[in-house]
């Protein structure tokens, strides 16, 4: 699966902050849009002065939400620098008082592999921003400078409700992070795992605080996604005390099989879910008809669509790898 820009966040419409000189009619409200700041190489400004330009020329106090591209996140193979970002990030926080939402690293395959784009330390963001409602991560990588790859310290924030973590391969120190800090807010937590070859140091053990809920009293949608032991997921869930609190599980794009869809039917009853998600599966028909027929007869919405074939070694695959 190819990863693409995305279109909206945080209900708004993405606009890509525009060139010097660029012919635009007239920018829109600060408020209104999602500013997405992307550089390329041959632009006539670097994404230093495009920050700079930035701030100086729409409100930063009326900005809701921010996506960050290339320029600011790179691969392995180019000069994005995350720690640099955060750094002004954080440096302009006291301009930024609206902010909201905040999207790191909307890069395509065509800018940057999945597993190529680096990315380090989020949790002085957080605690630069208390009043942020929404964050997500794409990427999670080191690179070769010596940069540590994705963390996630331990914080206390009062009003996040979205965090997105999409990776082909999940630093187990992320989830540890997690797990120790205070989110009583956190509405909607999307974990993709990725696999082991990527990266993927994250075990199901690791995942325990997280199932177990009690730190996360707000939770309604959970997202275990993308991972190279889905069966191994599936059967912790079955039995995952934070599934009685949950209107939404996605468990989709990765190697589910009937092995693990059989662990999470023989589990705790799901019939109070709203949605379940487990697209991109390799469940036989049987099985996904199985799932189908147990569920959306007390109005779950389930999704097992997207098979895909084995690889020409008949290997199965994440959605999102490389």
């Amino acid at each position: 699966m190819t990863l693409g820009h995305i279109s909206e966040l945080h209900g708004l419409p993405v606009f890509v902050f525009p060139l010097p000189g660029e012919n635009v009619p007239e920018l829109p409200q600060p408020e209104s849009v999602a500013w997405k700041l992307v550089r390329q190489e041959n632009d006539p400004e670097d994404f230093d002065d495009c920050w700079d330009r930035f701030l100086d020329t729409v409100d930063p106090a009326r900005v809701r939400a921010l996506v960050f591209g290339a320029g600011a996140y790179g691969s392995e193979l180019d000069d994005g620098s995350p720690d640099r970002t955060a750094e002004q990030l954080v440096e302009a926080a006291d301009r930024l008082t609206g902010l909201r939402a905040l999207y790191l690293a909307d890069l395509t395959f065509e800018e940057s592999e999945l597993s190529w784009i680096v990315q380090g330390d989020v949790s002085p963001i957080l605690n630069a921003y208390p009043r942020l409602r929404e964050l997500a991560v794409r990427g999670s990588n080191g690179g070769f400078d010596g940069q540590a790859g994705l963390d996630f310290k331990p914080v206390r924030h009062e009003h996040l409700r979205v965090l997105r973590f999409e990776n082909g391969g999940l630093p187990a120190q992320v989830v540890h992070g997690l797990a120790a800090s205070e989110l009583p807010a956190l509405e909607h937590l999307d974990i993709w795992l990725g696999e082991e070859w990527y990266g993927r140091s994250t075990t199901v053990e690791d995942l325990a605080p997280v199932l177990d809920g009690s730190g996360l009293p707000a939770l309604r949608r959970l997202g275990l996604q993308n991972a190279d032991i889905q069966d191994e997921i599936a059967a912790a869930v079955a039995a995952a005390p934070v599934v009685a609190q949950l209107t939404a599980l996605h468990l989709g794009r990765g190697i589910l099989t009937d092995e693990g869809a059989a662990a999470l039917l023989g589990g705790q009853p799901l019939v109070h879910l709203q949605e379940l998600d487990v697209h991109h599966n390799f469940l036989s028909d049987e099985m996904a008809e199985r799932v189908r027929r147990t569920l959306e007869p007390h109005g779950v919405k389930v999704d097992v669509s997207g098979k895909p074939e084995p690889d020409e070694e008949e290997r199965r695959y994440i959605a999102a790898g490389e």
